[in-house]
């Protein structure tokens, strides 16, 4: 059983998923093509395509499913840590992209990505209330 602000945190996250998922297919393409490293086998537009297709299904997931809050809070939190690697590649090779202009704002990204992390896990009741 999940809290009401557990309920808006993982509608809000699912929502925030969606949106951004949207944005890897429309107008910030371009930007997210700065965070693929470059040991990834697979083309770095089909990269971004997939990963948006990706964040557009776990949102989905989050906010139509609540009943599979669980196991797609597992998932999302998984996705969130398998694409860290992605912000240390742009900040290691001084790329820009999606408003990360200097080597200290892409840095500093490095330590956020725990939050959508800790929130995937608490929303949707992967870490038990207290």
């Amino acid at each position: 059983m999940t809290s009401p602000l557990q309920d808006l945190a993982r509608v809000g996250l699912g929502t925030f998923l969606v949106g951004a998922g949207l944005s890897h297919l429309t107008v910030a393409r371009e930007g997210f093509r700065a965070q693929v490293p470059p040991w990834v086998p697979i083309d770095v537009d089909d990269t971004v395509v997939i990963s948006g297709c990706a964040e557009v299904a776990l949102g989905t997931a989050l906010v139509a499913f609540p009943r599979e809050r669980v196991r797609v809070g597992t998932v999302a939190a998984a996705f969130f840590a398998a694409v860290f690697p992605g912000n240390v590649a742009q900040w290691r090779h001084r790329r820009d992209g999606l408003g990360l202009n200097s080597d200290r704002m892409r840095f500093l990204r490095l330590f956020a990505q725990p939050v959508p992390i800790a929130v995937a896990l608490w929303s949707t009741g992967v870490v038990p209330r207290r």
